[in-house]
């Protein structure tokens, strides 16, 4: 009995040992070795293999523990299948539940924006700028969301770089106002195969920060061969942070400064930026300024 529950454990193996000792004699055969020497080698494996299966069988112990193991393993892969569909349902959930979230959250600030239209006063001007900075975060909300879900809705096509900067600039018209901020923008003559959406949320995070980080002086945004450039004037990046700012939480010395920041904005550019296929840099000098440069060259990508 234990030599037949073995033969039936091993089974594909010992078909394979057999086919491939079929195939040599065959081999042998077709160039002219004779039946006799071919049958001899031929036995003589067969009857080594024999032993090893005989000497499997009589240790049965042994095989118990290997089916065991084998039923854990398969058991454990069962489990890590079922935790991995939970981890997509959860997620997909989670990104329909903030999408009609953003959604709703939307709509009142929409409402309030057209309250504060027909005021033209300092107070609504900081109100103004107050709501875009809520929609930044509820947009930010929704781009960590959508880039752990299993689609991130990716749309491909070649852009003018200039039609997809200037809404950008005109977001945060109401904030290079208020903080009185000189806006030196050279209109770019640059085709990029990209999503409009996704480098429209990087372009904005980072004049976003430089207009955060800017007390005084402006912004100026340029191209540099393929490179769209970002710079500012502000209170700069201390070197020891530069190599870290990508970093998921990662605030260093400014975001000590400014107890509101997450650490998350950059992480995300950096995750768009590869994910588009592009390129992402900083330069900064404690007050004198930082540029940053988002390199337009796409790899690996196709216009759809």
């Amino acid at each position: 009995m234990k030599l037949i529950e073995y033969v039936r454990f091993y089974v594909k193996e010992i078909a394979v040992f057999v086919f491939m000792t079929a195939i040599f004699c065959i081999v042998m055969i077709l160039y002219g070795i004779p039946l006799r020497g071919v049958a001899y080698p031929t036995m003589l494996a067969l009857s080594v293999a024999g032993l090893f299966v005989l000497a499997g069988a009589l240790g049965g112990g042994r095989l118990r523990e290997r089916k065991a193991l084998y039923a854990r393993i398969e058991k454990l892969e069962d489990e890590r299948a079922r935790l991995e569909n939970d981890l997509v349902f959860r997620m997909n959930d989670m990104v329909e539940y903030y999408s009609t979230w953003a959604h709703q959250i939307k709509t009142p600030i929409a409402s309030m924006r057209l309250e504060l239209q027909d005021l033209d006063t300092d107070s609504s001007r900081r109100l103004g700028q107050e709501l875009g900075r809520i929609e930044q975060y509820v947009d930010m909300v929704m781009a960590y969301a959508r880039l752990d879900s299993d689609s991130t809705d990716l749309v491909l096509k070649e852009y003018s770089v200039d039609e997809i900067v200037r809404p950008c600039i005109r977001r945060f018209a109401g904030s290079f106002i208020g903080k009185k901020l000189k806006l030196d923008y050279e209109a770019p003559d640059f085709t990029v195969l990209t999503d409009e959406k996704w480098l429209s949320w990087v372009i904005e995070q980072v004049l976003s920060n430089a207009i955060k980080y800017t007390p005084a002086g402006g912004i100026h945004i340029y191209m540099e061969g393929t490179s769209l450039c970002i710079s500012d004037t502000g209170i700069g990046i201390a070197p020891e942070d530069i190599p870290r700012v990508w970093e998921k939480g990662y605030t260093g010395h400014n975001g000590r400064i400014d107890h509101r920041a997450s650490g998350i904005g950059l992480h995300l550019c950096k995750r768009i930026v590869d994910m588009l296929g592009h390129e992402i840099s900083i330069e900064s000098e404690v007050r004198k300024g930082t540029t940053v440069r988002i390199g337009l060259e796409t790899r690996r990508l196709e216009v759809e």
